[in-house]
């Protein structure tokens, strides 16, 4: 058998090659990272919010809701309401005329007196020296007038034979005497009209009132010792502010309502004074019942004065009132809007208020303007 050679690879002098490549790594795309519950939340508010927006719409003129009347016209009475006090159409506050010490009062509280009835007394005998005293200057007057006219007489009888220097004399005698009893008999009138004050007399006849003097109390000329009133007509006594001062006048009605009674009585206007207290700003008035009153003297009364009585007028709530620079008005609606109109209204201490001018029948008014502006988008209230 021939032995053949084995020849050598074609490859034979080359490096030699792993017989194993490595593998090259394919490419896969990045993993999307996952939205955590945040995001959701963030988008939940933010869509909440732009609901509330689109709702709400902040940026639109805001709608007010708003209570609103009609104006009608009808019947309107303005009435004045004062708290006064029940008096005498007569009264009288007894005061000394001099000062002193009281040795008696004489009378009781709410006690019938007549006039010149003798209230008390002051200790008069100091003054009843004084009268003692004017007395006895008159009694010697009268005698040196009785012996300057007689010697006066004797002279003249003597005819010729008297000196006419003397007969003078005598008659100038007879005239100073004269004219010292006229003084003396002044001085004691004096002093008997001084002593009369002593004793203190009712001016009128009535019923005593607040007594407030009590023996052996010192007293001068400012001591009120009582009040005498005559209790057979009563007023109610009171007063007004200077505001409404022009407002009051005689004969207009008035209804009162006794403290503690529930029985309306008839009256009017009697009195109005034609002066304002400037320490108060009261103008000082009085009420008289209708019928006869029997109360006693400074019950308080309550009094509601008629100033005004229209057959037809408009009014408006107190609360509808816009006031500024320019004057009073009120908010009507019109179209949806609170529109302003000027008017004019009689001020008065009550919660409605009469309107002269501004306003006609049929207009809506808005019953409370505050708070709201002219203009203002508004909505009815149901």
């Amino acid at each position: 058998q021939t032995r053949q050679e084995s020849q050598p690879p074609a490859t034979a002098g080359l490096p030699m090659v792993p017989a194993v490549l490595a593998s090259i790594p394919q490419m896969h795309p990045a993993p999307k990272p996952r939205r955590g519950p945040w995001l959701w939340a963030v988008g939940a508010v933010l869509a909440a919010g732009v609901a509330g927006l689109l709702y709400f719409q902040p940026w639109a003129e805001p709608t007010a809701v708003v209570v609103v009347e009609t104006a009608t016209l009808g019947p309107v009475t303005r009435v004045l309401a004062v708290n006064g006090r029940i008096a005498g159409v007569r009264s009288v506050t007894i005061r000394p005329q001099i000062a002193g010490t009281l040795s008696e009062v004489l009378v009781a509280d709410g006690e019938i007196v007549r006039v010149g009835t003798t209230l008390a007394r002051i200790d008069p005998e100091a003054q009843q020296a004084v009268v003692r005293q004017a007395l006895a200057g008159l009694d010697a007057a009268l005698v040196t007038q009785a012996e300057s006219e007689a010697n006066y007489e004797r002279t003249k009888a003597l005819g010729a034979n008297a000196a006419r220097v003397v007969l003078e004399s005598a008659a100038r005698a007879v005239q100073s005497a004269a004219q010292e009893v006229a003084r003396t008999t002044a001085f004691l009138d004096q002093a008997q009209i001084q002593l009369q004050k002593y004793s203190i007399t009712a001016p009128l006849s009535g019923s005593v009132l607040a007594l407030a003097a009590e023996p052996g109390q010192i007293v001068d000329l400012s001591t009120v010792l009582m009040t005498v009133a005559d209790l057979g007509q009563l007023v109610v006594e009171t007063d007004v502010d200077e505001s409404y001062a022009r407002q009051i006048k005689v004969g207009q009605p008035a209804a009162l309502q006794l403290s503690g009674d529930t029985a309306v009585l008839d009256g009017h206007v009697s009195f109005v004074s034609q002066r304002v207290d400037e320490t108060t700003g009261g103008l000082a008035i009085k009420l008289t019942p209708d019928a006869p009153l029997t109360a006693p003297i400074g019950l308080t009364v309550t009094a509601n004065i008629t100033v005004d009585d229209r057959a037809s007028a408009i009014t408006v709530p107190r609360a509808a009132i816009v006031r500024n620079i320019s004057g009073d008005g009120v908010l009507v609606v019109t179209d949806g809007k609170a529109q302003l109109r000027p008017v004019q209204v009689i001020d008065w201490p009550a919660a409605r208020l009469i309107v002269t001018d501004g306003l006609a029948a049929g207009d809506v008014v808005i019953s409370d303007a505050v708070g709201l502006a002219d203009g203002q988008t508004v909505k009815v209230a149901p």
